[in-house]
């Protein structure tokens, strides 16, 4: 069987004027690895593209470690104490961040969120929509609640209405609107993102995986956005280390963001692993292209462990 853990932002210090950049220490991260290893046996992406079969049928638990979004954090803060530990890890990246030198809309947000309180956010929401498209039925609310379960309920119904009651084109409008008023997107664009270098450094490594273009829920777009998002980031990433590029984590990673056609165009551009961010250990009766996924805070030490017990309860 394997387990997967899911990293993303890695910092010593998280302080903000206003709580919404939230990651894991590079002293946690190690202290978490330790932990992991009493549970499992770590494993390369190489040899679970390799022995797929053998590792995700057999009853010892094989454990893989992977980071989304491509934030250079991960290369200087995580990389080292993968080294230090011999642990091989898949780093995904978006490639808006090279070709377009742009800033992925999900970091937008989470830095003007860093700045700027939910009600002002709300606030500015409320203005922008004149037609009242982003007010959030019951169900709803309680949906938002459970796909973002580390967040308050107001952060977690603003998260929601950015991601899931707006269109693509509107988010852009949005937060583009606030966002240059804010920040040097040049300036986060080298700060924030890992340097072309550095994708080449963990692509001879084994360890770079295709995070899409430009970070968008592939469910909800029709196949042909789907491919293009797929294609580009693939093709940019195998031109620039030439190395082929096996690996794919769709972004946001719900059941929505992965349903159909989704795995079969990342099986018919190329992709042979994909990642989602279901919650559970895999135990063979996924697709090779819908792997399931913790959370960090799932596991060992994290906020969360209990999600990680309840699954292994339940394969055994």
């Amino acid at each position: 069987m394997l387990t997967v853990s899911n990293y993303h932002y890695i910092r010593d210090d998280f302080t903000t004027p206003y709580p919404s950049i939230f990651g894991v220490t590079p002293t946690f991260f190690r202290e978490q690895l330790l932990a992991i290893k009493e549970i499992g046996t770590y494993i390369t992406p190489q040899e679970l593209l390799t022995n797929y079969d053998a590792i995700i049928k057999s009853p010892e638990n094989y454990v893989l470690i992977t980071f989304d979004d491509g934030l250079k954090e991960q290369y200087l803060k995580a990389k080292p104490i993968l080294d230090a530990l011999d642990v091989k890890a898949l780093f995904f990246i978006n490639s808006i961040n090279f070709i377009e030198k742009e800033v992925t809309l999900v970091h937008k947000i989470h830095l003007l969120r860093s700045q700027m309180s939910t009600p002002d956010f709300f606030d500015i929401l409320k203005k922008f929509d004149t037609e009242g498209k982003t007010r959030l039925s019951d169900k709803e609310k309680k949906q938002a609640v459970i796909h973002y379960n580390y967040d308050d309920e107001e952060t977690a119904c603003l998260k929601f209405t950015l991601n899931f009651k707006l269109s693509l084109q509107e988010q852009h409008r949005l937060i583009q609107s606030i966002f240059d008023t804010h920040f040097d997107s040049n300036q986060v664009v080298n700060d924030l993102y890992m340097s072309e270098a550095q994708l080449k450094e963990l692509a001879a490594l084994g360890m770079l995986g295709n995070h899409t273009h430009s970070h968008v829920p592939l469910g909800y777009l029709d196949p042909e956005e789907i491919t293009k998002e797929l294609v580009t980031s693939k093709n940019y990433l195998e031109q620039l280390t030439h190395q082929e590029i096996p690996y794919v984590s769709y972004p946001y990673g719900s059941q929505e963001a992965c349903a159909s056609p989704v795995e079969r165009i990342a099986k018919e551009t190329g992709h042979q692993l994909g990642f989602t961010m279901e919650r559970s250990i895999n135990t063979g009766d996924e697709h090779p292209l819908l792997l399931k996924r913790f959370d960090c805070n799932d596991l060992p030490l994290g906020k969360n462990q209990k999600a990680f017990e309840h699954a292994h309860r339940l394969i055994h």
